[in-house]
Parts: structure tokens; C-alpha cells; sequence
């Protein structure tokens, strides 16, 4: 083609050429995803057509002769003689199917799980377990939700052969809902409960779809789990999305001062999370794509937590630099109403308060 004219049969072919490398550069996400394809991925690759049943292995699991063996009071009465956990639980599956609405009573999911102490807490029969983890699950007016992840969640985490605590942090009253500012009082409440070595954030809506996806932290970074969400066709939407499931340590919850207490409705405060991460000298993690799988149970807008405007979460992204040392675990106010060691979970009510920026009702003028 050397010396010919641009509109020779061989420049044009060239030029096509070219473009279509440019589509397909950028149709794979540019190097990296042109680099996934050339490259073998040492990523485990998992069948997902053809999922395990959620309480599969369970049966392996056989209580102690005591079951006072696996309360909380574990090691006074005399669980020290067990041998530790293996690294990799012979138990895990691989991906399991998602039942996303449960027609079981919370009495008859209790049933399934027999080994699931009051407060949901749970500590494998046969070995002591290298992880402790709180799961913390802001939530308020979803019954039928909380049922689906109950029923899943439970044998989903006792087959990966955690001390695990599940927490859900219930909004009492009929306030703009605060899932950022419940969370912080999730994360008090747990850790005056027990040294937990593992936080993870949990939406009610999210049931995992890869018991291979281990509820465990980082010890260098905060974790975002839930990556590859049904309902972004299991991409990650965009580079610092950090919603649905994610996990920190103590240390890197006081390291970035909890998260944020100002976002009131839907939507801003996982970008505001992400940012406190970054801006406490942290980076974000990630299990790979094919193993954080997740199923979203579909729903309609909750009244009470509508989404908040693009312009306002805009507003309260850019204070987050100057703000994040002052508001936070740091600024963190509410009363504990009441606290119930449920058979599945433990139920923290709470008064979080009102939302500054709508205006308070009058009280009614009994003067006359």
C-alpha cells in the first residue's frame, strides 16, 4: 500500500481496520479489558447456571454435647481443647441459589438453623474460628426483605465457619431515613458487645450469590464487596462505587471517623464513604468480579427515604474534604430505645432524630 493514494482499496482497508480496533479497545474497557482477554485470568471461574442449594453441607455440622459450648462464654467453658478452623472451610460450595422472597416464618428459618444462638450470633461446633464478624444491616419497614436475607445469610455465613453476629439497626419513628448515621450506631453498639475484628455494612435488599465471597476484612484496607450486582448486570458500576456490602476493621472505621451523619434520604452517602476512605490515606479493595455476586431484591421507593436531588448530594460531596474530621463517629448522637436479642438477629432501636433541613412541626397551641 506504500506510495498509493488515500483512496485506494488498501488505504481504506487499513483505515477500517483501525477503527475497528478502536471499537474493540474500548468495547473490552480499553488496556485493561484488552489485557483480561490476552492475558489468562487467575481468577477462579465458577458455574453459575447450575447453583448449590443455600443450606447445602449444613448437615455436617453437628452441635457440641453441650450447647452452652458455643455462647458467647465459649472459651470458660472449655472450648479451648478444639483445634482452630481451617484456612479454607471444606464446607464452601461455590455459588448458591438465591431465593429472593422467603415464604418461611422467622420461626420456621430459626428451625433451619439450629446451631444460630439468640441474637443471631453463631461460632462454629468442631474448631475455633480465625474470623469474628459483625454484620450490620441499617433497616426499617422491610419485613418480607429481612426474612429473604435472614433465610439465606445464616447457612451462607456458617458454611464459611465464622463467629459471626448479625445486628439489625432498626429507624424507629417516621423521620427521613439515615442508612450512614445507622451504620455508626451499628458499629458502637456491636463493638460494646464483643471485639469484633470485622465490620461488614450490609444492605437488607443484597443476598449473596458465592459463599467463596468470604464476610472477612482487609487488615490494610477497606473492602467493597458487592461488585458485581444483578442489577448492573455484575459490573461494577463505576471505579469508586462503594454501596451495597462493604467491610472495614475497627481501626479503619476510626481511622476515617465512621461515615457521615448529614445524608438524609437515598443516595450520596456511599460516595461520601468512599471519599472519607481516600482522604484518610486508605484505598479501596475488591474480591474479584467472579466471585462477588449478588442478587438484588426488587422494590419500590420506601416513603420516608426518597432519593435526595443530584445538586444536593453535589452540595454535601464537596464539603466532605473540609467536614469528614467533624462529622462522623466523632459527632455521632442517638438514643437507644431498646435492644432485643431476637433467635435470628439482634434488634437495635433507635432515635436518630429529624432531619434538619425540613421544617419541624408545630406542636398544637392548647393555650386556649
Amino acid at each position: 500500500c506504500m506510495g498509493r493514494s488515500l483512496d485506494s482499496p488498501c488505504t481504506l482497508a487499513i483505515l477500517v481496520g483501525f477503527q475497528f480496533a478502536f471499537v474493540v479497545y474500548f468495547s473490552l474497557g480499553g488496556f485493561k479489558g484488552l489485557v483480561s482477554v490476552l492475558v489468562r485470568s487467575s481468577d477462579p471461574e465458577f458455574d453459575y447456571s447450575k447453583p448449590h442449594d443455600v443450606y447445602t453441607n449444613l448437615s455436617q455440622l453437628v452441635p457440641p454435647p453441650n450447647p452452652a459450648e458455643t455462647a458467647g462464654i465459649a472459651v470458660a467453658t472449655g472450648r479451648g481443647h478444639l483445634k482452630d478452623c481451617p484456612e479454607t472451610s471444606p464446607l464452601l460450595v461455590g455459588p448458591v441459589a438465591v431465593v429472593l422472597s422467603s415464604s418461611l416464618s422467622l420461626a420456621q428459618i430459626q428451625e433451619r438453623n439450629p446451631l444460630v444462638l439468640p441474637g443471631g450470633r453463631y461460632l462454629p461446633p468442631d474448631c475455633e474460628p480465625r474470623h469474628h464478624t459483625a454484620v450490620i444491616i441499617p433497616y426499617r419497614n422491610r419485613q418480607a426483605h429481612l426474612r429473604a436475607l435472614l433465610y439465606h445469610i445464616h447457612p451462607f455465613l456458617q458454611r464459611q465457619q465464622l463467629h459471626y453476629g448479625i445486628y439489625i439497626v432498626h429507624q424507629a419513628g417516621n423521620a427521613t431515613f439515615n442508612r450512614a448515621k445507622l451504620l455508626n450506631v451499628g458499629v458502637k453498639e456491636a463493638l460494646r458487645d464483643e471485639e469484633w475484628q470485622c465490620l461488614f455494612l450490609h444492605d437488607v435488599d443484597l443476598l449473596p450469590e458465592n459463599d467463596h465471597n468470604l464476610y472477612v476484612c482487609d487488615r490494610k484496607s477497606p473492602k467493597h464487596v458487592s461488585v458485581a450486582m444483578d442489577k448492573f448486570r455484575y459490573r461494577l458500576p463505576y471505579p469508586q462505587y462503594f454501596g451495597g456490602v462493604s467491610a472495614v476493621t475497627p481501626d479503619q472505621y476510626l481511622k476515617m471517623n465512621g461515615f457521615p451523619n448529614q445524608y438524609w434520604g437515598w443516595g450520596g452517602e456511599d460516595d461520601d464513604i468512599a471519599a472519607r476512605v481516600r482522604l484518610s490515606g486508605m484505598k479501596i479493595i475488591r474480591p474479584s468480579v467472579s466471585v462477588g455476586h449478588y442478587k438484588m431484591i426488587k422494590h419500590r421507593g420506601d416513603k420516608g427515604n426518597e432519593e435526595n436531588p443530584r445538586s444536593l448530594r453535589f452540595d454535601l460531596l464537596m464539603r466532605t474534604r473540609r467536614n469528614w474530621n467533624s462529622d462522623g463517629v466523632n459527632s455521632l448522637t442517638y438514643e437507644l430505645l431498646s435492644k432485643k436479642l431476637e433467635p435470628l438477629y439482634t434488634n437495635l432501636s433507635v432515635n436518630i432524630g429529624e432531619d434538619p433541613r425540613k421544617p419541624q412541626k408545630k406542636p398544637l397551641d392548647t393555650s386556649s
